[in-house]
């Protein structure tokens, strides 16, 4: 895939920019997890999204609705994979599996899927620094999640939730390469639109079933703005953001950026909760954040 210079530092930029927003949504989602039931919490998260984009987007989806429907199964399958599933199998899996188990499965087996998916459906290269960049992301986020420590790593053990997130997982990396191949001539916002409003719809049978068989959900102000962060900022602009660096830098490469999730998340948790910083966290970024520059050399 040849593109400019100005073009690859531009996919960069939202590729970051996305990773930052999705670290933040990891860790307000935590600690709401318990307030509200996981599939609600998809639900209202996507509807909010849909609501959002349904004015920006009005105008592209009335004169590109020839292009959806004809693309049915396409936006099915878009909706399916990055809304109404990603997330939900998170958010289910955070019930039964601990946190190193969430974040060591569904950060690093992602990129992988999504590598592999993109070179035997894309016919994308899996050149030798692209395996080297991963590799080292890897390493970093294997190093960070053990503590540094080969005992802790050796302890690691597969729990009842670990399928659900290894799901997700698949299910995010299979979006990567949908994405990829989106209709022509459709708009970016007309596009989100489509693939929000298919995996809110997909998700409502779900999210009704759920609400007959749990407890309501006790409604404040913090849960509401938990809710528009998720909807407007880890959903609108995060995916607008990864969806055009996708564009840019193709499905594989931009996948290797989720491994920056778990290094901003701890910079916010120092930021906003005041936990501490070890050499651990510094080690571990530099190996992540130097995986991702290697893979995007294009020597």
């Amino acid at each position: 895939m040849n593109i400019t210079k100005k073009e690859l530092y531009i996919g960069i930029g939202l590729a970051v920019l996305a990773t930052i927003i999705w670290s933040g949504n990891f860790v307000v989602a935590r600690g709401v997890i318990k307030q509200i039931p996981p599939i609600s919490l998809a639900f209202y998260r996507w509807a909010t999204a849909s609501l959002i984009m349904l004015p920006l987007a009005w105008k592209h989806f009335q004169r590109e609705k020839h292009i959806n429907f004809k693309h049915c199964n396409y936006f099915l399958w878009t909706g399916l994979t990055g809304v109404s599933l990603f997330n939900t199998l998170v958010y289910i899996a955070g019930h039964h599996s601990p946190a190193i188990n969430l974040a060591l499965i569904g950060t690093t087996s992602s990129p992988v899927i999504a590598i592999i998916l993109a070179a035997i459906f894309l016919r994308e290269p899996i050149k030798p620094w692209r395996i080297a960049g991963l590799l080292l992301c890897l390493t970093g986020i294997v190093y960070l999640l053990s503590h540094g420590s080969w005992e802790q790593l050796k302890a690691f053990r597969f729990s009842a939730g670990d399928g659900w997130v290894l799901l997700g997982a698949l299910a995010f990396a299979i979006y990567n390469i949908m994405v990829r191949r989106k209709p022509e001539g459709i708009h970016p916002l007309n596009f989100l639109f489509t693939v929000f409003l298919t995996g809110t719809l997909l998700l409502l049978p779900f999210f009704l079933l759920e609400m007959a068989y749990t407890e309501p959900i006790v409604w404040n102000m913090n849960l509401v703005f938990i809710i528009l962060y998720l909807g407007a900022g880890a959903s609108v602009i995060a995916f607008l953001c990864w969806n055009l660096a996708i564009a840019r830098l193709g499905a594989a490469r931009t996948a290797l950026f989720g491994n920056l999730i778990p290094i901003f998340s701890i910079l916010e948790a120092v930021w906003l909760l005041g936990e501490q910083m070890t050499m651990v966290h510094v080690i571990s970024g530099i190996l992540v954040i130097t995986g991702v520059i290697i893979a995007n050399l294009k020597k």
